[in-house]
Parts: C-alpha cells; structure tokens; sequence
C-alpha cells in the first residue's frame, strides 16, 4: 500500500510517501515494513521498519515526523489505486495515530 502526502520540513515544501507492506507470516499473526521517503529519498526510521501492528507502525512514523519538524497537510492524501481492500480499512481505522495532536 503506498500513500502519498504534501507536507512541508523546517517551511520548505516536500512530498512524503508512506510505503506499507503487510507480510502474513500465518493465520494468526502479521508483520507489517514501512518506509517513510521524502521524494525518492529514503528517510531513517528510529528503531525498526518492522511491526506486529500496523497501529506501531504510525505512531512510528508520528514520533519520526514530530522529531524531524515534518508536518503532512491531510486534505493532500493520496492512496494508490493497487491495494488490498483490508489494508485500506486497516489503515483508515488507524490513520489517528498519524495525526495525533
């Protein structure tokens, strides 16, 4: 799943894309990687790119961005089209941790 962001770090404005990718392991348990990149950079996350939860794994792009002074404009919110339908669900449900105030 990838979603894209405008946004802006220390006034200066930049594209943010989230790149998520669900990794089911069994039945009964999933992994979640995601990739934070600015443009085609690849930003470090602080600790793993590796989750049990995709919650985990936007309040870790949250702390990085409150960290870094990046902000995302959420009327900017682009989703690519080639998903599947239960990360989309998964993602709306848990996009709160990503704004958190």
């Amino acid at each position: 799943m990838v979603v894209q962001y405008q946004g802006e770090q220390h006034g200066k404005s930049k594209t943010f894309t989230l790149r998520i990718i669900g990794n089911n392991l069994s039945k009964s348990s999933s992994n979640y990687q995601i990739d934070l990149l600015e443009g085609d950079k690849q930003l470090p996350l602080f600790t793993t790119a590796i989750h049990q939860s995709l919650s985990n794994c936007l309040k870790e792009i949250y702390l990085f961005r409150k960290h870094n002074g990046i902000q995302f404009k959420a009327s900017s919110e682009k989703i690519a089209p080639l998903l599947v339908p239960y990360d989309l669900v998964l993602f709306n449900y848990n996009k709160g941790a990503l704004f958190m105030a």
